[in-house]
């Protein structure tokens, strides 16, 4: 089959590298993609909904898949679901899921699916208000839209609370996204990330991961949309996934019918493992980034069938296995990330990385010019690594990251050290 990405990230790198490989794909598209991705997929640069349906029309593509939150958000499968053509992602109105953290926060007060305690506020005394009460600290306060996964400030103190719900609702730091905010209790515990393919009915969990979203080592410093990820995380036990399973995604999936716009894709958990047991951070209505590098190759299984089989209905007539392995992934950024990012610097060593025995390197934010690649974003590049075990997926990762350089280049170096230590205790 013809299969298209929209997108543009190391997430739809990794999309299209599965997709690739998959042995029922003869042919991979990406709108707009990025210069790191021509050794997968033809790069297309058209702009706008109507161009991109006229070119899958045109190409007769078979199946199109949806990378970011944004063009589902903005309805772009709901134009595909109206011209008959395979869309793998929700319909708007099941991406507010992700597109409203207040309309999420609401759906699993109703369903009673595990999630921090919350308040919404569109009035700014109001919500200074209910912060002076707060006894406990810190406080999460969220922009209820979307923000590129940033949208997030963990206040400490009274003082910083304020000034967080401030900066939202006056459209200073987040802009339209932070319009409406919601102030939640904090929840102690690790963090893990359970991603699933759903067609609205059965649901198939994929291999869980854990994200590092702060930008320095030991998780200090400012909130970025993700520094690198591992999966399996060994927080999520046998149990635990069971847990998950019964009690978030199953119900998630069964609300969302309910509610009347049913939920057919990459539905994705952001989970608290606290010591009430698993709790959700938040859902994502398309694959995570970075857990998808780390994820997808450790799918076994034809990608692009069981994306098909989420658009029609038949999931569960779908085999999906996975390796018994184990993958790291490592966030490249730019000098200046996450608050501003350069751009220009020559990157050197991409060749000698991708020899690195089971490393994989995913494009982000590069750019080509005569033969050579050249930083062009804030996250650049994703260095991924496969191994029969954590330690040597990690040692690999570092290995192809090692032989990466270019000036201003950061990254962390502890993306994995958690589950060892957990793995480590349980000897």
């Amino acid at each position: 089959m013809k299969v298209l990405v929209i997108g543009s990230g190391g997430r739809e790198h990794a999309l299209l590298w599965k997709l690739a490989h998959s042995p029922s794909v003869k042919e991979v598209y990406v709108i707009p993609g990025n210069d790191g991705m021509t050794d997968v997929a033809h790069l297309i640069p058209v702009k706008g909904t109507e161009d991109i349906l006229d070119f899958a029309r045109l190409m007769e593509v078979d199946l199109t898949v949806a990378g970011p939150e944004t063009v589902l958000t903005e309805g772009l499968a709901d134009k595909f679901a109206e011209k008959g053509m395979a869309f793998f992602g929700p319909s708007a109105a099941a991406a507010q899921i992700e597109g409203s953290k207040s309309f999420a926060k609401n759906l699993m007060k109703k369903y009673k699916i595990p999630t921090a305690a919350y308040e919404t506020f569109t009035d700014e005394e109001k919500a200074v208000s209910y912060i002076k009460k707060r006894k406990k600290y810190p406080l999460v306060i969220k922009a209820d839209g979307l923000a590129s996964g940033k949208g997030v400030v963990i206040a400490e103190t009274e003082e910083q609370a304020v000034q967080a719900v401030r900066g939202m609702l006056e459209g200073k730091t987040f802009g339209s996204a932070g319009e409406s905010v919601v102030i939640e209790e904090f929840m102690e515990g690790e963090e893990a990330s359970v991603l699933c393919f759903t067609d609205g009915n059965t649901i198939v969990p994929m291999i869980s991961a854990q994200d590092h979203k702060r930008i320095s080592d030991g998780d200090m410093g400012a909130n970025t949309g993700g520094m690198g990820a591992y999966a399996p995380a060994p927080v999520m036990t046998k149990e635990l996934d069971k847990i998950v399973y019964d009690t978030i995604l199953l119900p998630a999936v069964k609300a969302m019918k309910k509610e009347g716009c049913p939920f057919k894709g990459c539905l994705y958990a952001g989970l608290m493992i606290t010591k009430d047991g698993p709790k959700v951070v938040e859902f994502n209505c398309r694959f995570g980034d970075p857990e998808t590098e780390p994820v997808l190759p450790l799918l076994e299984s034809d990608l692009a069938k069981i994306m098909l089989a989420c658009t029609k209905g038949t999931l569960k007539k779908e085999r999906v296995e996975w390796k018994n392995a184990c993958a790291v992934d490592v966030v490249l950024a730019s000098e200046g990330y996450p608050a501003t990012h350069s751009s220009g610097e020559e990157i050197v060593g991409l060749e000698e990385a991708k020899k690195t025995t089971g490393c994989l390197v995913f494009h982000a934010g590069s750019m080509k010019k005569n033969g050579r690649y050249f930083v062009n974003g804030g996250r650049v590049l994703n260095v991924a690594a496969v191994a029969p075990t954590l330690k040597e997926a990690q040692d690999k990762a570092y290995e192809g990251v090692s032989k990466i350089s270019w000036r201003g280049m950061q990254y962390r170096h502890d993306i994995a050290d958690k589950g060892l230590k957990r793995l480590k205790k349980r000897k």
